[in-house]
């Protein structure tokens, strides 16, 4: 989960994750180099007296400035659109499960296991125990296994949500009417949090989502669900 002054992104825990964090890095190293480059087109310009006139009449210039912008676009939208497929693929899942939006808790349902149905809402900071954190510790955490596609659908029951889970590089809208799915395969266990990413009201801060990833042996060997 992020820490206090994190200026970075989360640790991923999930190969879309990984994608995604080595696309960001490869998007701002071409962002600095614009920067580099216009910064010094500036210093140039204030530093130097303009007494030559060719520089009016440049075509091999303006033919470099119109193709280099063209050229700096493709190498940032082909890996973007690779990316993006990679979230819209769904091979196979080994688990589905199905996550409601509602004002202001979450309701999950196992539907590989005979309809197990439950809600999950926000801890009170009454109720918090040491070692729990204030707004994103829930009564009910989705306990899942890594290493195994899971498939989330995902919809609502009232307004717009959205599920988000930024360590696996989830974010799917929830809509009323509508049934969204995302997949993902998490790749080590632990607990991770996210929130609701779509402002839906006055308690819109209060409702997260927690997954307890545990490892598949452990998983199969049968509920583990305390509710």
């Amino acid at each position: 989960m992020a820490h206090a002054a994190q200026v970075g992104l989360q640790d991923a825990t999930s190969p879309i994750m990984e994608e995604l964090i080595t696309f960001h890095d490869h998007a701002l190293m071409i962002i600095f180099l614009i920067c580099f480059l216009v910064l010094y087109a500036l210093f140039l310009t204030l530093t130097t007296k303009l007494t030559n006139t060719n520089i009016s009449d440049a075509q091999e210039m303006e033919t470099v400035w119109t193709i280099l912008p063209a050229i700096i676009l493709v190498l940032i939208a082909l890996p973007s659109l690779r990316i993006l497929y990679m979230t819209d693929e769904i091979n196979d899942p080994s688990l589905t499960i199905k996550s409601i939006g509602h004002q202001w808790y979450w309701t999950y349902e196992y539907t590989d296991y005979g309809g197990l149905i439950f809600n999950s809402y926000m801890l009170p900071p009454l109720f918090l125990e040491p070692g729990d954190l204030r707004l994103l510790d829930v009564d009910n955490r989705v306990v899942l296994p890594i290493e195994a596609p899971i498939r989330m659908m995902i919809t609502s029951q009232d307004v717009l949500h959205s599920w988000a889970v930024p360590t696996l590089g989830l974010k799917t809208d929830a809509i009323p009417g509508r049934l969204n799915q995302t997949t993902f395969t998490a790749t080590r266990p632990g607990v991770y949090y996210g929130q609701c990413s779509e402002i839906c009201g006055a308690n819109h801060s209060f409702m997260p989502i927690v997954l307890e990833l545990i490892p598949l042996k452990i998983f199969e060997m049968g509920p583990v669900f305390t509710l």
